[in-house]
């Protein structure tokens, strides 16, 4: 039984390969050992799959609302002068603005590249302000077309990040406006869909979702922190400008920064699952005066002022100042504070750490209606604010609550050296 047995081990060490050990009727276990034919089963070609009926119904979504604003795409590019730099530089280095090719100031003429979207017939295009800031010359494409059109800079706010463009001589039919959503609908985890030409790429589209709302970051020349969408739709330099949609094909955001953990603008290890737009409705609010042309320089008020959010809690309570609010210091003469009659501090206080303050000045409480409860507030409530505006200003002075009206107009503020 020897040869069985080797027989059997080598069909195991086959893998169970099938062996069919027979024995003659009769025979002794030194027969010459007989092998049975196993039949092959036919091969049958594999059947394509239906690929209309294989997509899921999320792709048919994305596919469709690719399809049906895609024209409406513009591709931003510009010269930039020699020496310039974008408000990028003022932001904080892991809050990066993408745009491709514009960041350090440099000495010879440089060019940019971002993108943007139609949103009217007339043919103006919303784009980010670092995109056309400092240019010389702006050149927009559409999509699938070599032709260029120049463009000039008709509105543009630095502290939102946004402006609008006009093109010229581009033909009425070739004009596809992206309608707008409404931002304050989204919720977290609603379908994003990021449209662009990151790395100077033609076209690109990619999805995410809607990853938080009302988050806050720097945005702007002024480098105040406003509320952005945040979301996890992959958006790299050269997207800025472009716009965020939604599963019905509305413009919900103008993507404009991503988080970069290497602080880097170059593209290389750019994003991180992090990336931001600014709420189609913050822009929807501003595009009447943007188209007008109106000016937004930020209006200067004239008075500087301390947090007392950001002062130590014993420090309050030993100079029996409140939690919260902006207690001003100094107000220059002939300046819109000035003139509305805000009152700085009389007595200067010396702190533990040699620092000094100066008490009996008004605390800045409200800006129309609204609390002020640290210089975020205040910030954030000039946003948008032209000249020409009255602000009311709400101040507690002693055991008063007093409302000054600020009629802001072009004023330079130059504060004393020393």
């Amino acid at each position: 039984m020897r040869t069985n047995l080797i027989l059997l081990l080598a069909g195991l060490a086959l893998g169970g390969a099938t062996v069919e050990f027979v024995h003659a009727s009769g025979a002794s276990a030194n027969s010459k050992p007989s092998f049975a034919p196993q039949p092959v089963a036919a091969v049958r070609p594999i059947a394509p799959l239906d690929e209309k009926a294989a997509g899921t119904e999320n792709e048919r979504n994305t596919e469709s609302v690719v399809a049906s604003r895609e024209d409406g795409l513009v591709y931003v590019s510009t010269s930039i002068k020699p020496g310039v730099t974008s408000n990028s530089s003022t932001i904080p280095p892991e809050f990066q603005p993408f745009f491709g090719g514009q960041g350090s100031p440099s000495a010879r003429e440089t060019r940019a590249t971002g993108s943007g979207f139609f949103v009217d017939d007339r043919g103006d295009i919303l784009t980010n302000n670092h995109v056309i800031e400092g240019a010389t010359s702006i050149k927009i494409r559409l999509k699938g077309r070599d032709q260029e059109y120049k463009a000039t800079v008709v509105g543009a706010a630095p502290q939102f990040d946004l402006a609008v463009i006009r093109a010229e001589d581009v033909p009425r039919n070739l004009v596809k406006p992206i309608p707008l959503g409404d931002s304050d609908k989204l919720r977290v985890g609603q379908k994003a869909i990021a449209m662009g030409a990151p790395f100077d790429l033609d076209f690109s589209v990619t999805e995410g979702i809607v990853s938080a709302v009302g988050r806050k970051v720097p945005v702007g020349s002024k480098n105040v922190a406003q509320s952005v969408i945040q979301t996890d739709a992959a958006i790299n330099p050269g997207n800025s400008g472009g716009p965020l949609l939604n599963s019905a094909g509305e413009v919900v955001g103008i993507n404009t920064q991503i988080i970069s953990p290497s602080g880097s603008v170059t593209g290389e290890g750019q994003f991180a699952g992090v990336g931001f737009a600014i709420p189609v409705n913050t822009a929807r609010r501003l595009l009447p005066d943007l188209a007008a042309g109106k000016d937004f320089t930020p209006p200067t008020l004239g008075f500087r002022y301390l947090d007392l959010s950001a002062l130590p809690a014993d420090v309050r309570a030993a100079n029996k100042l409140p939690s919260e609010g902006l207690l001003v210091q100094d107000v220059l003469t002939g300046s819109p504070a000035g003139d509305a009659g805000v009152r700085g501090g009389a007595v200067t206080a010396t702190l533990d750490d040699g620092s000094t303050l100066r008490l009996g000045g008004d605390v800045v409480t409200a800006v129309d209606g609204r609390t002020v409860a640290s210089q975020e507030d205040l910030q954030s409530d000039l946003l948008g604010k032209h000249v020409g505006d009255t602000l009311k200003l709400t101040v507690r002075r002693g055991a008063q609550s007093v409302t000054l009206n600020v009629k802001l107009r072009k004023y330079e503020a130059r504060w004393p050296q020393g």
